[in-house]
């Protein structure tokens, strides 16, 4: 279980607070008006921001002042982040060796799988560059699947894509997340999005993260706050 216990993380006007827990598995859209903070509470989890009060933890272990890096945490955000200088088999292999060495056989045969998972065999030795934006999508879900965290966050990373590419890497998110077990949690724009992929959505308004509600209760009868952003 992901707990945030009081949290308060800082924001350019001032504090965002979350006070819920998150199951092991779960798929979540974190839905809310621009600037009130979705990205802020990603941020938090993964710990690029430090929170003002406050504890975190996920299956009891306290990752409150843990680093990024040891966090049991992966990111996807809109850009991919794959490096456009390296392949994609190096881009991969640094899910596996951060330290940068080149893959042995192990670690090639793995990419490899990877990449065939997400529908990019024989891809390997391609720059992202030469990639359509949908194909960086894939490759940047094949470095999740070799990460194997059990904590998956989304940062509307197929905003740019358009719908039929955007509801066929949906699909393949959900079956990666499934397949590592992960919790999910994904910020959208888009309620139809979340509507597809969420069991439970996180409302972020009013400098809050509530807890989480089963996404039909959700929808069948909106925070007056979701109807406000949605100008009903």
């Amino acid at each position: 279980m992901l707990r945030l216990e009081d949290i308060r993380l800082p924001m350019d006007r001032g504090d965002l607070s979350a006070d819920l827990a998150l199951a092991p598995g779960a798929r979540v859209a974190v839905l809310g008006p621009s600037g009130a903070g979705k990205s802020t509470l990603l941020d938090g989890i993964a710990g690029f921001r430090a929170p003002v009060s406050g504890r975190m933890t996920w299956e009891g272990r306290d990752l409150t002042r843990t680093p990024p890096e040891a966090r049991p945490v992966s990111i996807l955000f809109q850009d991919g982040n794959l490096f456009p200088h390296l392949s994609l088999l190096r881009n991969l292999t640094l899910a596996l060796r951060p330290d940068g060495r080149r893959p042995g056989a192990e670690e090639r045969e793995r990419v490899t799988g990877a990449l065939r998972r997400v529908g990019l065999e024989g891809m390997a030795d391609r720059l992202p560059g030469t990639l359509s934006g949908g194909q960086q999508s894939r490759a940047a879900l094949a470095r999740v699947l070799l990460m194997a965290r059990p904590i998956l966050l989304l940062d509307e990373p197929f905003a740019a894509l358009g719908p039929g590419m955007k509801r066929e890497m949906l699909a393949l998110v959900q079956e990666v997340a499934e397949a590592l077990g992960a919790l999910t949690l994904m910020v959208t724009h888009d309620p139809e999005d979340a509507r597809a992929f969420a069991r439970a959505v996180v409302l972020v308004a009013g400098g809050r993260a509530h807890p989480p509600v089963k996404t039909g209760a959700f929808f069948d009868n909106p925070p007056e706050a979701f109807r406000a952003y949605l100008g009903q």
